[in-house]
């Protein structure tokens, strides 16, 4: 799969029609995001460059959560759920099932996201499921974790960028909306 088609897939994925089976996270203000994300994942030996960029939804947290993948318009490209060890990503093109979120992204992506760390990365802080190492000058103000530098340079302006340098490099970008 191409990673505009793929990464709508999973950006969406991580991420359309509403799976019964999956129960809904719940709606509270407190475990919803929202916003543009964009991903890059740089050419290799094996693969082409790709990217993708989609206005997202992301609700619940790394137990049970939504995310939902979107057109400027408002067209929902893909929609992943998990919960009670259950993933599922919903496209135009079916539904599919995933081990975890990290399979689910690698077989859109190519590459896996830390999607249960998104949730406090997109909030400014380290996921408290592994170790982190803040950076310290000069480098820009953030953290290191999971293999990821994530940068929090302007955190204030509601970015948050996340940088995998092992190849392929793989670069997140998020513009949070402000509730």
């Amino acid at each position: 799969m191409n990673l505009a088609a793929s990464g709508a897939a999973l950006a969406a994925a991580v991420l359309l029609a509403a799976c019964a089976s999956a129960p809904k996270p719940p709606a509270d203000g407190k475990d919803f995001l929202s916003g543009r994300l964009s991903v890059r994942v740089e050419a290799s030996e094996t693969a082409a460059a790709r990217a993708m960029s989609a206005a997202f939804e992301l609700q619940g947290n790394e137990a049970a959560g939504q995310f939902d993948l979107s057109t400027p318009l408002g067209t929902v490209l893909a929609q992943a759920r998990w919960a009670n060890g259950r993933v599922q990503l919903a496209t135009s093109q079916g539904t599919r099932e995933f081990a975890n979120l990290d399979e689910l992204t690698r077989e859109v992506l190519g590459e896996p996201i830390p999607v249960a760390a998104l949730f406090d990365w997109l909030r400014g802080r380290p996921w408290p499921g592994a170790a982190s190492v803040p950076t310290t000058p000069p480098a820009e103000p953030g953290f290191a974790q999971l293999g990821w530098n994530v940068s929090l340079a302007r955190f204030d302006e509601a970015w948050v960028a996340a940088l995998r340098d092992r190849a392929p490099a793989v670069t997140v970008r998020a513009r949070l909306d402000r509730h």
